[in-house]
């Protein structure tokens, strides 16, 4: 039997990325960290390196698309892409997908405020949340198409 592989989730942003990682039986997302790459993508890819030569067993890269809320490619969805190409080319053994975020950071920032975190700590943490949501959506499409297979 094959060894299950983690899933790395991304909410890429030029200034910060939020990192979640799911379980190695993919079944829950947890966020991992924000990365602070104040629009280094070189910053934010040697962060990468990092956390894959730590975790060792990913085999999938999630990026979100920041897409408007009509569906069309916005200017961030841009510079998504010409990331997810840097990607692609560093990282060109791991599978690397895309999922629409429309509403992502809108859902962290109501968690956020549910659980009443302090207003200076949210921009630490949105992205990381944003990050587990995106991976939370991508695990919940493969349930629900193996579910209608």
């Amino acid at each position: 039997m094959k060894n299950k592989m983690r899933i790395l989730g991304i909410d890429y942003g030029e200034v910060r990325t939020g990192i979640a990682i799911t379980d190695p039986l993919n079944i829950t997302a947890q966020g991992l960290e924000t990365i602070q790459q104040n629009g280094s993508d070189k910053v934010l890819l040697k962060k990468l390196d990092e956390i894959i030569e730590q975790y060792k067993d990913i085999e999938k890269i999630v990026v979100g698309m920041p897409f408007n809320m009509n569906g069309t490619s916005s200017e961030r969805a841009k510079k998504t892409e010409e990331f997810i190409h840097k990607l692609k080319c560093k990282y060109n053994k791991i599978e690397i997908e895309t999922i629409d975020e429309r509403l992502t950071t809108v859902e962290a920032h109501k968690t956020m405020n549910f659980l009443e975190i302090n207003k200076h700590k949210k921009k630490n943490i949105v992205d990381t949340i944003s990050a587990t949501y995106i991976l939370e959506t991508y695990l919940n499409k493969i349930k629900n198409s193996l579910k209608n297979n």
